[in-house]
């Protein structure tokens, strides 16, 4: 089994256990299952639940909400709009820091793994968790969406005073499981090349974190 309870290691399994015995996961698990025999799928298979991994339920306290994996050789690490070490950064994420530099003019290092705001309690989810390499969207609709729309319910319903950052459409698509009465919504157009001068330049979501963060009382991210 590609997806599977055991391969999340933090508080997020008790939250999905119940979840993952759904017919929806079987189905979306012999699809995996299949995809793996015939071609390559990314990110790899130890990384696809990474975002889970490295921000828990009860750290959560940002979540930025991506479209799926990045689809070349040795680019997705399992984090929304983050590519491994050494990787060319990818037009969004070279928007995204240029939006960052923007808010903090002095910041002059970015960590194009994004590993570091995870650690922070940046949940960086994708709406869609694995792609077909060299073909993006190709396992939309299989029922990744499913699962992670329980994951920002969860967070929804159970928690308060978090900060969703909807970017684009795809993530746009998510707002409607989120109690707006409880929780921080911070929207703009997608960092992407095609859409970034739309409002993502000059929306100051970073700043507008941890503005939001510090009146909480709670530690704000060192982007």
């Amino acid at each position: 089994m590609i997806i599977n309870i055991n391969k999340i290691n933090n508080d997020w399994s008790k939250f999905l256990k119940k979840e993952f015995s759904k017919k929806y996961i079987f189905k979306l698990n012999k699809f995996l299952s299949k995809e793996d025999l015939i071609t390559t799928v990314y990110p790899n298979k130890k990384n696809i639940f990474r975002a889970l991994n490295l921000t828990s339920f009860s750290e959560t306290k940002v979540v930025i909400i991506g479209q799926d994996p990045y689809h070349n050789n040795g680019q997705a690490n399992g984090l929304s709009f983050a590519v491994n070490d050494r990787e060319k950064i990818p037009p969004s994420l070279r928007n995204i820091f240029k939006e960052l530099s923007d808010n903090y003019p002095h910041k002059n290092e970015f960590d194009s793994s994004l590993e570091s705001w995870a650690q922070q309690g940046v949940l960086l989810l994708n709406s869609v968790l694995t792609v077909r390499e060299k073909k993006a969207g190709s396992h939309q609709n299989m029922g990744w969406e499913e699962l992670t729309s329980f994951i920002i319910k969860s967070l929804s319903d159970n928690k308060s005073n978090i900060i969703f950052l909807l970017w684009g459409k795809h993530a746009l698509d998510k707002q409607s499981l989120i109690n707006e009465k409880k929780h921080h919504i911070l929207k703009a157009p997608h960092p992407s090349p095609l859409s970034a001068y739309r409002g993502f330049f000059g929306c100051k979501h970073f700043l507008k974190v941890n503005y939001i963060l510090k009146n909480l009382n709670h530690n704000q991210i060192k982007w």
